[in-house]
């Protein structure tokens, strides 16, 4: 048995992608788990397949850019479980388009909701329960997150808010016992390509990655697990994340070469 068992676990953005690896990752432990995302058939198989892992499974089909739903997943998993002791933030989407080709300017609303303002909500709701449990926030941002992207200005506003609201309230938590664990994944092999809105607002309809060349959801979702456990400040997934925050600081015209040679190369 691992870290997590008898873990009460919620999982934001479950149905595929980073979500549901990481769901798949943390059954074998026997936690307690509460999945939640806007598919609920997705979501239902992949309940089923945790289940037969080993773990105890809530499915709650929600759209979490309405607050007063994320407040109802929090007490739902009260209602069911009793307690929380693990928030994965994971669920967001992002947009693929230059900032000056954009038609439709209610991309940066949408993906500011979901990305961050779902995150806040769930997070005040939780942070009792969590202060209860001397438990773990996991917030999944991204490495766009920690320094300029072209092409996705407006998922980049929205992680930088996400790393930012989590570095202040990670003090105000010092003396609580919860811990904020922030994990800043670099591309990874999942659906939210596709489903990248583009200048005029519509989904691309297919991934612009080369995906043999990016970590797959799985491999992601390992290392996850291993900093959620060891309760990690941060979990940078690449070394050419880590590379760039220290370039950041100290060399960020080379930043903004590398980051602008990623896109072009889609890697």
């Amino acid at each position: 048995m691992g870290e997590f068992s008898g873990n009460v676990v919620i999982v934001t953005g479950a149905s595929e992608g980073i979500g549901r690896a990481l769901c798949e990752a943390l059954a074998p432990q026997g936690p307690k788990m509460v999945l939640a995302a806007r598919n609920a058939e997705r979501l239902e198989s992949l309940a089923e397949r945790c289940r037969a892992a080993g773990a105890e499974v809530l499915t709650f089909p929600a759209d979490l850019t309405s607050e007063a739903q994320c407040r109802a997943l929090i007490d739902a998993t009260i209602e069911r479980f009793g307690r929380l002791d693990t928030l994965v933030a994971n669920a967001g989407r992002t947009m693929w388009a230059r900032a000056d080709e954009i038609r439709d300017t209610g991309i940066f609303r949408e993906v500011m909701e979901l990305n961050y303002f779902s995150v806040v909500w769930l997070t005040l709701a939780a942070l009792p329960h969590l202060k209860a449990t001397r438990g773990r926030l996991v917030p999944v941002a991204s490495v766009a997150g920690l320094t300029g992207v072209p092409s996705r200005s407006a998922y980049c506003a929205s992680k930088h808010a996400v790393i930012g609201f989590f570095d202040s309230l990670r003090i105000e938590l010092a003396d609580t016992g919860v811990t904020v664990t922030t994990v800043c994944p670099d591309f990874v092999v999942t659906e939210i390509h596709r489903r990248a809105l583009d200048a005029e607002g519509r989904p691309l309809g297919q991934t612009p990655m080369q995906e043999s060349k990016i970590m797959t959801a799985a491999q992601c979702a390992e290392l996850t697990v291993d900093a959620m456990a060891a309760r990690r400040r941060m979990l940078i997934t690449s070394r050419r994340g880590r590379l760039g925050r220290f370039l950041k600081i100290f060399a960020p015209g080379v930043i903004d070469k590398i980051a602008a040679r990623a896109i072009a190369q889609r890697k």
